[in-house]
């Protein structure tokens, strides 16, 4: 079996955008038919130049080439150009066509990837979804915690276990700062708000983004620790886990993160310095499935967990999916809202969801198809990046 040709596919996300501005998707086609779609997370340039640079690395690497041979393909593409190292690029390229490729070998073989990576160890897996806002709120469920509030009583209402919500905005490229008294009280209320909501019924987990030094995170902790969060996510910027693991050493609130790192390298680090015990992968980023279930397994020998990040389109939410349900490790899964809306339109049999958990699928390969008519009609002429900082200092 060889990889004949490949096409990508630059997808606007319409109003209002949940998941990101636009989503990049890959096709692989074999000599025998087989189809793969795989999807490109968060390359920080054009998404026509990705698109670009998907079909340069598939010209180099992938065509005429055995799709089964993922880690040959993987060495190689992680050494393009002389560099072996991590490339969030490359790597983002790299994911999308791995993906691709098992989902044509789970296909060949007709199973699913997760049967291919280790077996189904979970039936069911626990989702959660960001708090977001609706037409007709009250008030800004971003910045007001009794609306927060509410809309996450409705979310536990429909089955999910945990909400998840940034408690400090906005993310700048001037960051880390420290956060002004203000900003440490509305954050310690909001989320003190969102407790008194839900109660017991449901875990929080407060999402930050590096955008605090390493003592202004311990300061922020220390104020969230009464309303006990499953998780404190990324509290400082991720090139330095050593002074995330000084926040992780300083708190009782478990540290998450991993959405902007890439490799198993990278991972390492992580684990190494005891920076986090929750490590937040996004399939489309990482170097793929297998790059991922790597990662889940180093994750095991430190007693940390995965919970698979997910703000981009359906075909990473069904990489997660896969890599969730063969991992003893799994935490919980990143949904958004209950993926439905486009998230389902953009595939011909929607992710099934169900009560607050996600049931892995019983069909071959990734188990979702890419609607491709859907694809084309909805192109991305935009010149924003899927997410971007504010440009100025606070």
């Amino acid at each position: 079996m060889k990889v004949t040709d490949v096409k990508t596919f630059v997808v606007g996300n319409p109003p209002p955008h949940f998941g990101g501005r636009y989503f990049i998707f890959v096709k692989l086609t074999t000599d025998s038919g087989v189809v793969g779609y795989g999807e490109v997370y968060s390359v920080p340039f054009d998404p026509h130049v990705v698109a670009r640079m998907v079909e340069d690395v598939c010209a180099r690497y992938v065509i005429g080439n055995d799709p089964f041979r993922i880690e040959r393909l993987w060495r190689r593409a992680y050494s393009a150009g002389f560099t072996q190292r991590p490339d969030i690029s490359m790597m983002g390229v790299l994911s999308g066509i791995e993906m691709a490729c098992w989902d044509i070998v789970g296909k060949e073989t007709n199973k699913p990837v997760y049967q291919l990576l280790g077996g189904l160890v979970h039936e069911r897996l626990r989702s959660y979804t960001y708090i977001y806002p609706e037409d007709g709120d009250k008030g800004d469920v971003y910045e007001d915690g009794a609306a927060a509030g509410e809309r996450a009583a409705q979310y536990v209402a429909q089955g999910f276990t945990a909400v998840k919500f940034d408690p400090i905005r906005p993310y700048t490229a001037f960051d880390p700062r420290h956060l002004t008294p203000e900003v440490l009280e509305h954050a310690e209320t909001f989320t003190a708000a969102v407790r008194e909501a839900v109660g017991a019924r449901a875990d929080l987990l407060v999402g930050t983004h590096g955008q605090m030094t390493t003592s202004g995170a311990i300061r922020l902790a220390k104020r969230l620790e009464k309303s006990d969060p499953l998780w404190f996510e990324e509290p400082t910027p991720p090139d330095m886990p050593e002074r995330m693991a000084r926040v992780a050493d300083h708190t009782s609130i478990p540290i998450a993160t991993g959405e902007r790192l890439t490799t198993k390298y990278e991972f390492a680090r992580l684990l190494e310095n005891g920076a986090a015990s929750i490590l937040q992968m996004n399939l489309g980023r990482v170097g793929g499935l297998l790059e991922a279930k790597k990662i889940a397994g180093m994750a095991e020998t430190h007693y940390a967990s995965i919970a698979p990040h997910l703000y981009c389109g359906p075909i990473v939410g069904a990489a997660n999916i896969q890599i969730a349900a063969c991992s003893p490790n799994f935490l919980i899964l990143e949904s958004i809202l209950t993926w439905g809306g486009f998230h389902a339109d953009i595939l011909t049999k929607p992710v099934r969801w169900e009560d607050g958990y996600v049931i892995p699928p019983a069909e071959p390969g990734l188990g979702v198809e890419l609607n491709e008519a859907v694809a084309e009609a909805h192109p991305y002429i935009g010149e924003m990046l899927h997410l971007e900082m504010q440009d100025s200092p606070v």
